[in-house]
């Protein structure tokens, strides 16, 4: 076994025995990690309270070659975020970055970039949070290889008309209206809506002006239908969202 250090976000943990746990971890130098650590649950222990969920912590891990948890020998925090202990809305949407991060991405599949905007996302919780969790999904959908298609239709290629837009899970992406058709699950996306969806999917802060309450109830359904898709299961915490 070698020693390895990373930097974690505590997506999940399970208690193990009467002094051990388990934790599910995301990195930002190997992605997802499942560890072992022994003592964990002790009041006194190596690890203090940095296995506290959503907290940022430094760890050190041995990497079991073959199958198996690793095994967790150091965690120290780093930071906390104590919005979360004060914003009901702000905690449920963590859980739910927590819970994307967890369940939709494989082990040791690092994403730096998605770690970051993972970050960046529990820094910035509170108040409306719709935006700044939509910004996280897009990031976490390109990152894995499922952005939705926004710059043509995704069901014949060509050019889209914003005025007569759809938006299908199953088609990956926006339809045109001779297309929509063929795909029960379409639904009109309004102009508003489509280009707010092509800022949160483009570099840069676009995405940061102001949304009407229309757009924001758009894009909450028309995201949380794509992920629903893609998982094939509904998120959790999907429904203790606000837009």
């Amino acid at each position: 076994m070698s020693a390895e250090k990373a930097t974690a976000l505590v997506l999940r943990t399970t208690d193990w025995s009467e002094s051990s746990r388990i934790a599910t971890l995301w990195t930002r130098e190997f992605g997802k990690v499942r560890v072992l650590a022994k003592g964990g649950r002790r009041l006194k222990s190596n690890f203090e309270n940095a296995l506290d969920l959503l907290t940022l912590c430094g760890i050190v891990f041995l990497r079991k070659s073959s199958g198996g948890l690793d095994l967790l020998t150091e965690a120290q925090v780093i930071q906390r975020f104590p919005r979360l202990r004060t914003d009901l809305s702000a905690l449920y949407a963590a859980y739910y970055v927590a819970e994307l991060l967890a369940d939709g991405t494989q082990d040791y599949d690092p994403h730096p970039l998605l770690f970051d905007e993972a970050l960046a996302t529990l820094r910035e919780l509170g108040g409306e949070c719709g935006p700044r969790v939509a910004r996280f999904e897009m990031v976490l959908l390109r990152e894995l290889g499922y952005s939705p298609v926004l710059d043509r239709c995704a069901g014949c290629g060509g050019e889209m008309n914003e005025t007569e837009a759809a938006f299908g899970a199953s088609a990956n992406g926006v339809l045109c209206r001779n297309c929509r058709g063929g795909h029960r699950d379409a639904r009109p996306l309004s102009p508003p809506a489509y280009r707010t969806l092509r800022d949160l999917a483009a570099p840069g802060d676009d995405w940061r002006g102001t949304w009407s309450v229309e757009v924001r109830a758009d894009v909450r359904q028309l995201l949380g239908q794509y992920i629903t898709h893609l998982l094939g299961r509904r998120p959790r915490m999907l429904s203790y969202l606000g837009s």
